[in-house]
């Protein structure tokens, strides 16, 4: 499905992708060929800057979200707010929300937020990263929280096997 053209940004940010990966663009201005060229820019930490000034000139709000939706979980923590910032702000909700669930992630596998301390959040917590956390946490105190106070029946039952 062919969109407008994209603007020269854009044309400038898709054509360093292409050098970068040696892969052609069937049509710059179809979407769908775009986001294939994403997801493979996606793949290669090389190509991030020129992903990022592609996600930063995309006219196509959905699809600049989507791309740093993925991109979120493979970058450090100090460069999420750059991705984000890219997004225009009418679609930026999600990708803030899951840069912030990122962060409780990290901060769990880290110790840096206390499993004692997960009954008082776990409210605030999307489906994602209650179930995430039901099934790669091997922390006892985090998963009965999870198995008494999940959102989902699933996210409960996964807690509650992963305790054994």
């Amino acid at each position: 499905m062919a969109d407008a053209e994209p603007p020269a940004e854009l044309r400038d940010a898709l054509r360093q992708l292409q050098e970068h990966l040696g892969r052609p663009l069937s049509d710059a201005s179809d979407s769908h060929a775009r986001w294939e060229l994403y997801r493979a820019a996606l793949g290669t930490e090389t190509a991030r800057p020129a992903l990022l000034a592609a996600v930063t000139a995309e006219p196509d709000g959905a699809l600049a979200s989507g791309v740093v939706g993925e991109a979120l979980e493979g970058l450090p923590r100090t460069q999420r707010d750059t991705w984000l910032r890219a997004l225009a702000p009418e679609v930026r909700a999600f990708s803030e929300k899951r840069a912030q669930e990122l962060g409780v992630l990290e901060d769990i596998r880290s110790g840096a937020l206390a499993p004692d301390d997960v009954s008082e959040l776990i409210g605030d917590w999307s489906d994602w990263l209650q179930l995430r956390l039901a099934t790669e946490s091997r922390d006892a105190t985090v998963l009965r929280s999870l198995a008494a106070s999940g959102r989902t029946k699933r996210i409960r039952r996964t807690a509650a096997e992963s305790l054994g």
